[in-house]
């Protein structure tokens, strides 16, 4: 045996054919997936000269833990909240309210502000929340007494 037939050389190339397998997997996966990511539906709408639904304004009435007011992002007071409410009612007639308020803040506060909205003639108003997660209001335990026996 010669020294050149104990030698043996190695081939560096890199095994394509392995990473185009996994390629063409991850092409079918998005080719599968993608149309399940778009939930709209494509529709051509008519034109119209006239815009028969109108975007109806919102406005965001805020009651801080220590009882301050804010109308959007402007600090407001009580007594100027009706008037400040009333002006917007007159500039925009179908104007939505939304009532964010601290938990804390007590109840009287509240259905003070609400009254003022309702005074200032804005019908929509809604109450901001958050959706039920650890923590829960649960009912009342009611006791009952245990029955006789006879």
């Amino acid at each position: 045996m010669t020294f050149e037939s104990r030698h043996r050389r190695f081939l560096a190339e890199i095994n394509v054919i392995p990473l185009v397998d996994v390629v063409l997997v991850l092409l079918v996966i998005f080719m599968v997936t993608a149309p399940m990511l778009y939930r709209g539906m494509d529709i051509n709408l008519p034109k119209s000269a006239t815009n028969t639904i109108k975007p109806e304004m919102r406005t965001v009435l805020t009651i801080e833990k220590d009882q301050r007011l804010y109308l959007d992002k402007d600090l407001v007071g009580v007594a100027q909240l009706e008037q400040r409410l009333k002006i917007l009612k007159h500039e925009h007639a179908d104007v939505s309210l939304y009532l964010r308020a601290d938990r804390d803040v007590p109840y009287g506060i509240v259905v003070q502000v609400m009254d003022g909205v309702k005074k200032a003639g804005i019908e929509k108003i809604g109450m901001v929340t958050e959706p039920v997660g650890a923590e829960r209001v649960s009912a009342p335990q009611v006791s009952r007494p245990a029955p006789r026996k006879s």
